[in-house]
């Protein structure tokens, strides 16, 4: 199968790679080919901060990932997040030239490329400006202004902005892996994606994915992404504070965290206890899951209050802009018991956790449908969206590759689209002729 009929998405996570590969089926679920994982090893909180190892995981990832699929790789949609992400609100609008033709996308495309020439901080640059609203000679709150007419079009944007050399670090990484850089997206984007409804993206609902090291937040409205923000803190910080509080080492802190852990210390008897071996011939070590539920919800209430702060710098508690979906869930960190309720409790909003298998096809190995790959599953699907349109390099050779039949069929068919095109044009010309005429008569 040749790269263009499949996509992959790689998610560089601080705890672990994946590299997943899929296509559209006939009925535009996703169809995972093959997916591969190694531990992170070069990234911090996000941020690559070990080229080297950087460059060995993805490769070991991508090598799992083709074994698997049985399909080459060549280039992947990546995602990011880390501290150095920030967002902002801004207004922009044009002034077109002839107000009597209709706005189409060359307008609009205009106008999200005038936003991307905004002075940033130094050192920064512009990820996304995602439209959010926009306004046609005055008139607001138009979602689609494609096809009407107007003067002055103006819209509010969501502008994501980032590090340029933590970007740049993310695709020294890619090119030096042997693969070519399809897209790079907002982690949180992708998983909002992959786990959320468009019912819910309507009704108001902030995203909430606990990865490794950092926590990113997306939160929609009417269907509209108004905020993101990444905080710093993820299950990594978790196992710290096990490995501290408990004095054993970080592989044992980890086991235990996701055998034994609970975000609520109320559930535990104060009998229940767990022995760890020692090392090297030391006395294996007792913890009571009483203890060990204390340590985790200290830090668990830290992360959670810091959503919550970043839920009402939104504007949550505006009757306007109240989320009626409450909070999804979702990420590794998604799967600690009791989380949910915990969620709720401090919040006071409903909760659920967030699995990835609502775009899937029906035949996915179920393992893909955890929380853990919904950020991964949502570069897949970006990947497999923004297809480039065009004909790139690749594509030129295999098309000069092609028999004479076939690019003779090629061309008429592009010949008998052109006269579609042309047919409806000329309708849609008539149409507006007659109105005019309408118009000139009504006067």
């Amino acid at each position: 199968m040749e790269q263009g009929k499949y996509s992959v998405g790689l998610d560089i996570g601080t705890t672990k790679i994946v590299a997943i590969v899929g296509k559209e089926n006939e009925y535009g679920k996703i169809e995972v080919l093959g997916i591969g994982r190694s531990k992170s090893l070069g990234v911090h909180r996000g941020v690559v901060n070990n080229i080297t190892q950087t460059i060995k995981s993805i490769q070991t990832a991508v090598a799992e990932a083709e074994a698997n699929s049985g399909l080459k790789i060549e280039n992947v949609v990546v995602g990011i997040a880390g501290q150095h992400i920030r967002s902002l609100q801004h207004s922009d609008y044009i002034t077109r030239s002839n107000s009597e033709d209709v706005i189409n996308e060359e307008d609009v495309e205009k106008l999200c490329n005038q936003v991307y020439k905004l002075v940033m901080l130094p050192g920064e640059e512009i990820i996304h400006v995602l439209p959010q609203e926009f306004k046609i000679d005055g008139q607001g709150e138009i979602k689609q202004p494609m096809g009407m007419y107007g003067g002055r079009l103006e819209a509010n944007f969501h502008v994501v902005v980032g590090q340029v050399s933590s970007i740049r670090n993310v695709g020294r990484c890619i090119k030096s892996a042997g693969l070519g850089l399809g897209n790079i997206t907002l982690e949180p984007l992708a998983s909002a994606n992959a786990v959320l409804s468009q019912e819910e993206k309507e009704a108001g609902v902030a995203l909430v994915d606990i990865g490794g090291g950092t926590t990113d937040l997306a939160i929609f409205k009417d269907g509209i992404i108004r905020h993101t923000a990444v905080i710093p803190f993820g299950g990594n910080v978790i196992t710290e504070d096990i490995k501290e509080g408990c004095s054993i080492i970080e592989k044992q802190a980890e086991l235990l965290k996701i055998k034994f852990g609970s975000a609520w210390p109320g559930e535990n008897k104060d009998n229940e206890i767990v022995s760890i071996p020692g090392l090297r011939g030391r006395e294996p070590k007792e913890i009571t899951l009483k203890n060990l539920s204390k340590i985790i919800h200290a830090r668990v209430v830290e992360i959670v209050e810091q959503v919550y702060v970043e839920i009402k710098n939104y504007g949550h508690e505006e009757q306007k802009k109240k989320l009626i979906a409450g909070i999804v869930l979702t990420g590794g960190g998604s799967q600690l018991k009791h989380l949910k309720q915990l969620v709720e409790y401090i919040t006071g909003m409903d909760t659920r956790i967030g699995y990835p298998n609502e775009h899937l096809a029906g035949d996915s190995d179920e393992e893909i449908a955890s929380p853990l790959y919904a950020t991964a599953v949502g570069l897949l699907m970006n990947a497999v969206q923004n297809k480039p349109k065009g004909v790139s390099e690749e594509e030129e050779i295999l098309m000069e590759e092609t028999t004479e039949k076939e690019i003779v069929a090629e061309d008429s068919k592009i010949e008998a689209k052109k006269e579609k095109v042309k047919a409806e044009k000329s309708i849609f010309e008539r149409f507006t002729e007659r109105f005019k005429n309408f118009l000139d008569s009504a006067e």
